[in-house]
């Protein structure tokens, strides 16, 4: 192996380990901001300017808080379960092109840690086996309301992924590869040949789907905001609750990312510009996902397999139809 080529390597790695970690804590900042201002309250202000530091004194309690394994759970499937959830999030990213290439003392880098010709379908997999962070985490957790959670959690992680794989299908028929920089180079026209011009169903469902793919509101049945436990999560403390809780920012931002090169042209032709334009769009989507916390409720979650199956699923299969129909003719 190119002794350049595995440093080059290591160093993605830890870049996208150590600023997406961060990145979840700023997350948290920024949403309790946002949803302060939509709700008429001031938010994080004590810590520091503005409330900034809050993040930081979150990270300590998180890592100096004392880790308690409760009676009676299955202890290696209870300690494990955190570490799926976080890893399966940014395992995911090794597909993801999150810049355009560039070159630094002669030598170019490529901002994406695997280019795989299969990038999608590698993504989809790892998003799948996501689901059984929660899953086991909830049912080693001896607490029937875990274990209820966890189910249901799981319920909308299987049904859901099946609306995300029908709805990329169309894009992937009208690009012929699964690698997100062939999808890319496809929308590198310009803002008239982004894919959610062509396939905006697609884009709508693929959009519904990445809420209950990160647990977030108006699908966030795995722990809701309203009930008085925690879901899955009710019997963990210190950092392995913080793992899960990495995990689930870190996805918003990783499917943002997706979003934006799949649909909204990525970073274009390779410039500069390209690259804060890409970054532009990651901050929208991630911005909704918060958006959409404050405005609307939790859906029952009959009404959400009612919607999956009755309403997602059949349209996500219409457009797939139509667009086999129109690329034959």
């Amino acid at each position: 192996m190119d002794t350049a080529f595995f440093i080059e390597t290591i160093v993605k790695i830890v870049v996208i380990l150590t600023v997406f970690s961060a990145l979840a804590g700023f997350g948290t900042y920024f949403e309790r901001k946002i949803l302060a201002f939509m709700q008429r309250r001031l938010g994080p202000t004590y810590v520091g300017p503005y409330g900034l530091l809050q993040i930081a004194a979150d990270g300590i309690k998180l890592f100096t808080k004392e880790d308690i394994i409760p009676a009676g759970v299955v202890g290696p499937i209870f300690k494990i379960a955190p570490v799926i959830t976080a890893a399966t999030a940014f395992m995911a990213a090794a597909a993801i092109p999150f810049m355009p290439e560039f070159t630094i003392f002669g030598y170019t880098v490529h901002p994406i840690v695997a280019d795989i010709n299969i990038g999608i379908l590698y993504i989809l997999g790892i998003m799948a086996v996501g689901l059984y962070g929660p899953l086991l985490g909830g049912m080693s957790s001896n607490n029937k309301y875990s274990l209820i959670s966890a189910a249901r959690g799981a319920s909308v992680f299987i049904s859901y992924e099946v609306v995300t794989g029908l709805s990329i299908l169309a894009p992937i028929m009208m690009v012929g590869s699964l690698s997100l920089i062939d999808f890319n180079n496809y929308q590198s026209g310009g803002i008239g040949s982004w894919m959610v011009w062509s396939q905006p169903v697609a884009f709508i469902l693929f959009w519904i789907a990445a809420f209950a793919e990160t647990g977030r509101t108006p699908f966030h049945l795995i722990a809701n905001d309203h009930e008085i436990i925690d879901g899955f999560g009710t019997e963990y403390s210190g950092m392995r609750w913080g793992l899960f809780f990495i995990g689930e920012y870190a996805n918003m931002f990783f499917i943002s990312f997706v979003m934006a090169i799949i649909f909204l042209g990525g970073f274009g032709d390779g410039s500069a510009l390209g690259a804060l334009a890409l970054l532009g769009k990651v901050a929208f989507l991630f911005f909704f996902f918060l958006w959409t916390r404050a405005a609307w409720p939790d859906v029952r979650p009959d009404q959400l397999m009612w919607l999956c199956w009755k309403v997602l699923m059949p349209i996500a299969v219409v457009n797939v139809v139509i667009t086999g129909i129109v690329l034959m003719f």
